[in-house]
């Protein structure tokens, strides 16, 4: 590539010197496998929850889609606490300033702890409004409740878990990840099954069970993130300017997830009044989805993590293809999840309910679903690397302009299938809405801005 914006690219890529692409993909699968433990942490706590009360009770399944939908919403917000801090890890450690990475990796951690203890204050507070709020009546209200007011304090712990993380990325240091996320899940299942069908708590056990688990994980990757910062001489004393730029670099991140997580809370709130079948079907489909949007957002913040590094050390043409064989990636994955999606909705829809009728909405979900994760894991694959590269402020507009789309459209399109008696065409309308809408717009926007140069010349022009 040629020197844009006075910016020089230290590697050009022609065909005499373009390097081997198995290694990248190598590095990809590397940092995207142990990555993925860490982000399948929270969604991997709501399947099981969601596997064991699904037996519970229909209306204590739909109570869980609100409940957790709560909880889901709250973390997914924050989760500029991870990608803004690998970002400028990777980028430090890249141009060599080791000390500073770790200090604004244990700056993102105070911050993080902050947050999670004011947030969970305030949805103490309002729970059962917010229940209400998506459509919670009765039964389901109930259940919805019960959950969130047993999950809440194990905030702080997982938001410390993801700025915890985005040391570990940036550090390219990863597999710890995975250690704590199998361990917390295998942890999460065992306190599940004794509490729910042991001790005969209901959904109250379900909840109980995700807090210890939650701060299990949050203690078993604050302590070594805080050890390797102690290496590279990085205080762990608050910094109030280092603590104040993470939550600014981080605000339009915020703005971005938070674009997002309407059009997620939106969906719930569709999903409640299309009937109770469909929302419990939801639920289920909607916890696998989670799961395996997991593993398409791993390869996108492994390319995060090697494209911000690459930018860091101002090799433009090293990052440009690593964008390209991320992306490639990321459909490829999208690809192998899509097929599994469709697998488990005909084999295994009893494992999230015994009712026939709910059975079917799952499997008819999931194969609406499976059919678009290659374009879905495309598009996350860019996501991520955007993100690694500071793009914060596009990210922003585009995400905001795509909830404007979305939740202006699924509105009336709700109402219309309201008049449907058919709970499987409604299902079909909701996934079909999730794809064509949401995915599909934050596709076209992440492709037209990944096939320019401005976005890796402001970060080049940053670093």
């Amino acid at each position: 590539m040629s020197e844009t914006s006075g910016v020089a690219d230290t590697h050009t890529t022609t065909p005499a010197t373009a390097p081997d692409r198995r290694p990248v993909y190598r590095q990809i699968a590397a940092l995207a496998i142990p990555t993925f433990g860490q982000l399948i942490a929270e969604p991997a706590f709501v399947m099981i929850d969601t596997a064991i009360v699904g037996h519970i009770s229909n209306a204590a399944l739909a109570g869980l889609s609100i409940g957790s939908t709560v909880v889901l919403t709250t973390v997914g917000l924050c989760v500029f606490l991870a990608y803004g801090t690998t970002s400028q890890v990777a980028r430090l450690m890249g141009a060599g300033k080791r000390k500073e990475g770790m200090e604004v990796g244990i700056d993102g951690m105070w911050l993080a702890f902050g947050i999670g203890v004011v947030v969970c204050g305030l949805l103490v507070a309002f729970s059962t409004p917010l229940c209400r709020l998506m459509g919670a009546r009765g039964e389901v209200l109930t259940s919805a409740r019960i959950y969130l007011n047993a999950t809440i304090f194990g905030l702080p712990a997982m938001l410390l878990v993801y700025a915890a993380n985005g040391i570990f990325r940036g550090l390219q240091k990863v597999r710890i990840t995975l250690i704590a996320a199998v361990s917390g899940a295998a942890l999460n299942t065992a306190l599940e099954v004794l509490f729910v069908f042991g001790f005969g708590w209901g959904i109250l056990g379900s909840g109980a069970a995700t807090l210890i688990a939650e701060w299990y994980m949050g203690l078993a990757l604050t302590i070594p993130a805080l050890v390797w910062a102690r290496k590279e001489g990085a205080s762990w004393l608050p910094r109030l300017a280092g603590i104040l730029g993470s939550a600014g670099d981080g605000f339009p991140l915020f703005l971005r997830t938070l674009a997002l997580r309407v059009c997620l809370a939106g969906t719930v709130v569709a999903a409640a009044h299309l009937g109770e079948q469909v929302l419990a079907a939801y639920q289920a489909v909607n916890s696998t989805w989670n799961f395996g949007l997991n593993m398409l957002d791993a390869v996108g913040i492994a390319g995060q993590s090697l494209v911000a590094t690459e930018l860091g050390a101002r090799h433009k043409g090293r990052a440009r293809m690593m964008t390209d064989l991320s992306a490639k990636a990321g459909m490829a994955m999208g690809i192998v999840v899509g097929l599994i999606m469709i697998i488990l909705g005909i084999t295994a829809a009893s494992l999230f309910s015994p009712s026939p009728a709910v059975r079917t909405l799952i499997t008819v979900g999931m194969a609406v679903e499976g059919v678009f994760m290659p374009i879905a894991g495309w598009m996350w694959a860019l996501d991520g690397i955007l993100i690694g590269a500071g793009d914060y402020r596009y990210l922003a507009a585009t995400c905001s302009l795509t909830a404007l789309i979305y939740v202006g459209a699924l509105t009336p399109l709700t109402l219309w299938a309201q008049t449907w008696t058919s709970q499987a065409w409604r299902t079909v309308m909701l996934w079909s809405a999730i794809n064509f809408l949401f995915i599909g717009a934050r596709a076209v926007f992440n492709g037209l801005r990944a096939r320019g140069d401005a976005w890796m010349d402001r970060a080049l022009e940053a670093a």
